[in-house]
């Protein structure tokens, strides 16, 4: 099978397709032909050597397609199967070995590149909507880049529970995509001043989800209002410097949080109870994803080089046939 390889940290071009044996499962496991590989920002923190991973290793961790072989104690899955995922390392490759307990069954009316970028980026839009601030109904949050995989999602949700919305995005045509989805107010990147943001907001955001990082975050924490919450989830400018505690009272009594999505599903109950609840948007239409750009799988490194030139729309996939 053909596989994806780091073996040095570094830029795009350490991503190296490799031959490699298909591989067997073990007691709780599937082998899964992927039909279809997701691409999140993550993998590049991993290709980096931001988070740290021993060496060689095969990147990506979200995907979809069919089983192939079932191992030992898989009652629930049957061969031919179409399934999905979001935790499973060394997914950019035409075959994967997954934990059962690891996969979700994927419904008729979902397309494999759909399906291959739902988990990573709905089940985050999902805990973070619901789980790390306390905004109600009627108040106002910020989304950094708001065209995003992660950012379309995280529009919708919050809109969908009553929250108005000002979100920030580079172009125009990703502002409009953003007004589509119900965003309230878009701004470009120039005019999302502080300033801006608090006379949107009548004087500052009950919340900020900020995926960017090192180049929003101070903007973002002057954008809100007394005892609001930064919910910093990502970093694609970069990390965050050291902050020191008393900006937060400087700020407004405001909370800072850093949260990751391993801790949201780390149960096999609540993972499966907010995969249910984004795959029911995504059938029935409450949930609109976006995959804006195809790559082959031999292709990951162009792939890499969108993702975080920001010239994509969306989410990101590779195709394990080309």
């Amino acid at each position: 099978m053909r596989a994806i390889e780091i073996s040095r940290h570094g830029g795009p071009e350490v991503l190296t397709p490799v031959e490699a044996g298909v591989p067997s499962p073990g007691p709780g496991d599937v082998v899964v032909r992927t039909t279809a590989i997701g691409v999140n920002y993550i993998d590049t923190y991993f290709r980096e050597g931001t988070y740290a991973r021993d060496l060689p290793f095969v990147p990506g961790s979200e995907g979809t397609g069919v089983v192939e072989e079932l191992g030992e104690g898989t009652p629930d899955l049957m061969v031919g199967d179409r399934v999905a995922w979001c935790q499973v390392p060394g997914s950019y490759a035409q075959y994967v070995v997954a934990p059962a307990e690891s996969l979700v069954t994927v419904p008729e009316g979902i397309d494999d590149e759909v399906a291959a970028s739902m988990l990573l980026q709905g089940l985050t839009a999902h805990y973070l909507i619901t789980d790390t601030h306390r905004a109600l109904p009627g108040d106002t949050v910020l989304i950094t880049a708001g065209a995003g995989g992660v950012g379309q999602l995280l529009i919708q949700l919050a809109v969908a529970h009553g929250h108005r919305v000002i979100t920030t995005t580079s172009t125009e045509e990703k502002a409009d995509l953003c007004r589509e989805l119900g965003a309230h107010h878009v701004l470009l990147y120039p005019d999302a001043t502080p300033e801006r943001i608090r006379e949107l907001s009548h004087g500052g955001v009950s919340v900020v989800f900020d995926g960017v990082g090192r180049d929003t975050f101070d903007d973002s924490l002057a954008s809100l209002a007394r005892r609001g919450t930064l919910v910093l989830f990502g970093a694609a400018s970069g990390p965050v410097p050291p902050v020191d505690p008393q900006r937060l009272n400087a700020a407004g009594s405001v909370f800072l949080t850093r949260p990751s999505l391993g801790d949201f599903i780390a149960g096999t109950g609540e993972f499966r109870e907010r995969a249910g609840e984004v795959l029911e948007g995504i059938v029935d239409g409450s949930l609109r994803l976006t995959v804006g750009a195809t790559f082959g799988l031999s292709e990951a490194a162009d792939a890499h080089r969108a993702l975080q030139s920001r010239q994509t729309t969306g989410s990101v996939v590779l195709d394990p046939a080309r």
